[in-house]
């Protein structure tokens, strides 16, 4: 049994949370601590550039309030913590790995399409370059 679980979520793909949630518990041992993180894209700077004086914090704000109700509307225990993070996300989950000493990523993945094989996407690097077990949720 696993005791550091991340499970990476995509806001724009909330009904796969429960069952990432759902596998994750199962393969938690006792006392096991669990972390669902979001990454959200970098904006460019000369975008951020034109933003309003704190917009990027507040929009970080909005995107954790909405992380912390998903995990609560999905079964996560209520002691999981969240992560938000700005970047690749395949490199935030692999940062965020060695940083907490995760143990298992629990991950969703979709099938595949022609960009995927080209590509790639998340989960896949995910598989390939982590340094931990990784469960795919299909």
């Amino acid at each position: 049994m696993y005791q550091n679980i991340l499970v990476p979520v995509d806001l724009a793909h909330k009904e796969v949370v429960a069952p990432m949630i759902a596998a994750a518990k199962a393969l938690s041992g006792k006392n096991a601590k669990m972390t669902l993180l979001y990454v959200t894209p970098e904006i460019p700077a000369i975008v951020s550039a034109e933003l309003p004086a704190g917009s990027a914090a507040k929009a970080k704000a909005a995107v954790e309030a909405q992380l912390r109700q998903v995990a609560s509307e999905n079964g996560a225990p209520e002691d999981a913590q969240t992560l938000t993070g700005t970047g690749r996300p395949y490199h935030n989950i692999l940062d965020t790995v060695e940083e907490a000493g995760i143990d298992l990523i629990v991950i969703a993945s979709h099938q595949p399409e022609f960009a995927d094989y080209l590509l790639g996407s998340v989960a896949a690097k995910v598989v390939r370059h982590a340094p931990c077990s990784v469960h795919v949720i299909r």
